[in-house]
């Protein structure tokens, strides 16, 4: 009877926690759109693909980026760390901050690299990063890019006959990474996720993006 009783109780706490889980994940997506504005003429997207060092890379590689920065996004805590984030409880997702300038290269053209540079298949991670913490979202910050965003995930879908895995929020907070995840795929070239995973990943997306798109010296 005792292990009945435990067993029930396992059953309501668990039961409780993925309520309020759902609660969270609703208040995130149903939330208005937070519009960064622009700064110096440069404009900011926010995108989650796995791991944050791949990402990154890739929007580096694109004419007209200036940068992408590692962090978290999509999540119902403050300034989450890497450690509590991948423990998937924060809700957030390794994501990048891709600063660019829009009269160089548009939102839409950020979303056309977002879904060639992946599996856009794969459920909560990509390739062999496994969890919330490294599920797909696109962010948008208005009514014009989540309609962009809508239509080319409907467009794929139908092009591969399959449900496509990124998950659409409104943007809301972009929390920055610690120094040390910044530009991890520059630095440390020798590292073996980066020479296995990272560098694969970057080259398979280059060389089906269409090359005047991107950068020459990348």
């Amino acid at each position: 009877m005792k292990n009945i009783f435990s067993a029930l109780a396992l059953i309501i706490l668990f039961s409780c926690q993925n309520k309020a889980q759902n609660s969270q994940d609703q208040k995130i997506t149903e939330a208005k759109p937070v519009q960064v504005p622009l700064q110096n003429g440069k404009a900011r997207a926010y995108f989650a693909s796995g791991c944050f060092w791949c990402v990154e890379a890739v929007y580096e590689s694109i004419k007209g980026v200036d940068e992408a920065i590692s962090g978290y996004s999509g999540g119902h805590t403050k300034n989450p760390t890497y450690e509590e984030s991948n423990t998937g409880r924060t809700g957030h997702a390794e994501a990048v901050e891709v600063i660019y300038n829009p009269e160089v290269v548009s939102f839409e053209t950020l979303v056309d690299a977002y879904f060639a540079s992946q599996d856009p298949t794969q459920v909560n991670g990509q390739g062999p990063d496994i969890g919330s913490q490294y599920r797909s979202i696109i962010f948008y910050q208005n009514e014009e890019e989540k309609q962009i965003i809508l239509k080319k995930k409907e467009a794929l879908a139908n092009k591969l006959n399959a449900k496509i895995a990124a998950e659409v929020y409104p943007f809301q907070k972009f929390w920055v990474a610690e120094d040390y995840h910044q530009d991890y795929e520059k630095l440390h070239p020798n590292n073996s996720y980066i020479r296995n995973v990272s560098i694969p990943r970057l080259k398979r997306f280059k060389a089906n993006f269409p090359s005047e798109l991107l950068k020459n010296n990348h």
